[in-house]
């Protein structure tokens, strides 16, 4: 394991020294809230995006679509979004493990609407 040595300021080390074994933890947390460029970025955590791509499923597959209608379906722009990025930063090797997860949920997710979209695809021609 690394060791790291700041220089900070008296009272931010007394305000600290409370939680000092707890850093590793909270300094992660924090890195898992910001974007390459620094920016902290609030909101759904990985869990919950993945969570909300399979209610997105899920919501689709209740309304009963038609065979045409599963063929032809895509998942949120939003959601499309999120994918390239994760897509971006596995290239790079920048996943986190929370990250790294919910990009397998979406792979999981796109085998099973392939599934889907083949069976639909081979109704349509009967």
């Amino acid at each position: 394991m690394a060791e790291l040595t700041l220089k900070i300021p008296d009272e931010l080390a007394q305000r600290l020294e409370p939680i000092r074994d707890r850093l590793p933890d909270l300094l992660y947390q924090l890195l898992e809230k910001m974007q390459p460029s620094g920016e902290i970025v609030e909101g759904e955590s990985s869990r919950d995006r993945a969570f909300n791509v399979y209610q997105e499923i899920v919501n689709f597959l209740v309304r009963q679509p038609t065979l045409e209608e599963i063929i032809a379906f895509k998942v949120s722009s939003q959601t499309q979004k999120r994918l390239q990025l994760l897509l971006d930063k596995n290239r790079e090797s920048m996943l986190s493990s929370e990250e790294m997860a919910e990009l397998d949920t979406y792979e999981e997710l796109e085998h099973l609407m392939i599934l889907l979209k083949a069976t639909a695809h081979s109704q349509t021609r009967q």
